[in-house]
């Protein structure tokens, strides 16, 4: 059963890298753009990652990578899937930063323990059975001290739930959310844990490109298309995002955001 999900994991995602268009990608808007809160609120917890020896789990295209090599960090980019790391390792050459590119495990991560200074996963652990076992991986490879970071969806909301099963083209079977409460599991592991969620009232830009704009949301993906139209959608993001900043004043109401970020500090 594992391997038959690993299997698919890595056939859908070395599908998705053969049609990434390397010069499309602008590096700096996952991180800073208006639309990218999860990542910009890592990057005020992390502070100054200049020669820390970071590891980008689960690095996709190798957007992370890149801009944290960028920033000054030593970064490995690391994937189950041989043709992302080959995307991550071409991004890096286009932008003249040095990475180093390795196929792994998540749930078995082939570093001996105390490695690293830096975790971090973007949009990895909703594609782990059992996202535990990495959580305790990411802690064994740190250093103490060490940060790990990543961001998730959640499970809670009816509104993106919708879309998860609207958008099946686009996303792999085995995919489950994250139940909020394991930010409890964290705090067991970790001697600091910082944590937000985000997008509440600020889902309406989903709504707004499936009922008034038409986008099929199994030919584009409705969360990469919020990143590269993110000047077109900023007066309506920042609008919506302080009504999210409200909402999540109220009890139980973080646990409706569509995404859960955490820094925890080994």
């Amino acid at each position: 059963m594992k391997e038959d999900f690993l299997s698919r994991e890595q056939e859908f995602h070395d599908q998705w890298a053969s049609t990434i268009d390397v010069d499309g990608i602008r590096v700096s808007d996952y991180f800073e753009a208006c639309t990218a809160p999860e990542n910009r609120f890592i990057l005020r917890k992390l502070g100054d990652v200049r020669g820390k020896l970071l590891l980008d789990l689960g690095c996709g295209a190798g957007e992370n990578s890149v801009y944290f090599a960028k920033l000054g960090a030593r970064c490995v980019a690391a994937d189950y899937s041989p043709g992302m790391v080959d995307v991550a390792l071409q991004l890096a050459e286009k932008n003249g930063v040095n990475i180093e590119g390795r196929v792994v495990n998540a749930m078995a991560i082939d570093f001996p323990d105390n490695t690293f200074d830096i975790v971090y996963a973007s949009n990895l652990l909703h594609h782990i059975p059992d996202p535990k076992i990495t959580l305790r991986e990411m802690h064994r490879i740190l250093k103490p001290g060490g940060k790990a970071c990543f961001w998730d969806p959640l499970r809670h909301n009816p509104v993106i739930n919708v879309y998860r099963r609207m958008a099946t083209e686009v996303r792999t079977e085995d995919e489950t959310p994250l139940d909020i409460g394991i930010v409890n599991f964290i705090r067991s592991l970790y001697a600091k844990t910082d944590f937000d969620t985000f997008w509440i009232a600020t889902l309406w830009i989903f709504l707004q490109f499936y009922l008034i704009e038409r986008v099929n949301p199994n030919q584009e993906r409705y969360w990469k298309k919020i990143i590269l139209e993110q000047a077109r959608l900023e007066k309506t993001y920042l609008r919506l995002e302080k009504l999210d900043k409200i909402l999540k004043k109220l009890p139980l109401m973080k646990r409706m955001a569509w995404n859960l970020a955490v820094v925890a500090t080994k």
